[in-house]
């Protein structure tokens, strides 16, 4: 059985706040360790109204300490937005807090628009070229091993959490293959791509201090309620939302009847379904069935699941669902601060 993975955006609706999306999310990572999910990974995004995870590092920082075993990390942090020597003292702080138990997805998207990603670099260079530079970089300050270098971050050399790159084309999983790293791929929003990345990573991949063989994992886009109608009604407001990508005009995430009454021309219509069709959407078996196809099909070593619903009620259950249809061994971690 392989094991599945939760990546969650903070959501925030229209009847929500960023505090509240907040407070949901740290709710959501007891509730996923306890079903016997492996990882919780939140996304940095920024300017965007649907989204309270501008900040993976502080928030990493806040559901470890809320947690005990669940391994909690950034699916991703976009290194062309940071420095990699303050990327690395984040994360080594967080990995000396929270030993054994932090992971850095690194992504080299802006994850925003462009005079965003300008406002955040403080230059017109977004940076993306310099991207494999600025990976071993990083990983030159955490690793425990050759000559001293400087400067030197406290934490830092020792303090290395579990290192992913993330992709949505071939040219991370290349990179990722080349220098020895697990890979990510992001099926849910680039599922097309999905074969030729993992034969790039696969057939790049060189061992490494950090693995032996190449470790993919695949995230896919899940709702799962009791029957197919219902979950087909949820998810209207995620059709809704990549309308909205398209479109640039963003909103927090909009309830299902909010999205009922959402008129779309048939172009956009059309574009919806083509970007919304490797969705699984439908009931536990359904949703179960089209993991076990994907994993099939990728041959991943793991699965990652990113569930968006308008509210928190309707996103836990379908990751409760989900957990019990693919046969998650719940887990009782031990009381935060025990």
């Amino acid at each position: 059985m392989l094991p599945l993975s939760v990546l969650d955006l903070a959501t925030v609706a229209t009847d929500s706040s960023p505090a509240q999306a907040l407070a949901e999310t740290t709710r959501l990572a007891g509730e996923v360790e306890a079903l016997g999910y492996r990882r919780l990974w939140v996304a940095e995004h920024h300017a965007m109204p649907a989204v309270a995870s501008s900040a993976p590092p502080v928030l990493v920082a806040h559901l470890a300490a809320a947690t005990s075993t669940l391994r909690v990390g950034a699916g991703g942090v976009m290194l062309p937005n940071h420095a990699p020597l303050v990327v690395a003292e984040q994360f080594a702080t967080l990995d000396a807090l929270h030993p054994g138990r932090i992971d850095l997805g690194i992504g080299r998207a802006p994850g925003t628009d462009p005079a965003t990603a300008r406002a955040l670099r403080r230059t017109a260079d977004l940076g993306a070229d310099r991207f494999p530079d600025d990976v071993v970089e990083l990983l030159s300050y955490l690793v425990d091993e050759g000559p001293e270098r400087h400067p030197a971050p406290v934490p830092g050399r020792g303090h290395l959490p579990e290192v992913w790159l993330l992709g949505s084309s071939t040219f991370s999983a290349q990179l990722a293959g080349l220098l020895g790293l697990p890979f990510s791929f992001a099926y849910h929003f680039a599922p097309r791509l999905v074969d030729e990345a993992l034969a790039a990573y696969r057939s790049t991949f060189r061992p490494s201090r950090f693995l032996g063989r190449p470790h993919a994992m695949v995230a896919a886009s899940v709702l799962c309620a009791p029957d197919e109608e219902e979950a087909r009604w949820l998810a209207g407001p995620s059709a809704v939302t990549v309308l909205q990508l398209r479109t640039g005009r963003l909103t927090p995430v909009v309830t299902p009847e909010e999205a009922a009454a959402v008129p779309m021309s048939p172009a956009e219509r059309a574009a919806v379904e083509e970007a919304t069709a490797t969705h699984l959407v439908g009931d536990p078996g359904q949703v179960a069935t089209g993991l076990r196809a994907l994993a099939a099909r990728t041959d991943a070593d793991e699965l990652m699941i990113s569930t968006r619903a308008h509210a928190y009620g309707p996103r836990a259950r379908s990751l409760r669902l989900v957990a019990e249809a693919w046969g998650l061994e719940p887990v009782h971690p031990q009381p935060t601060g025990a």
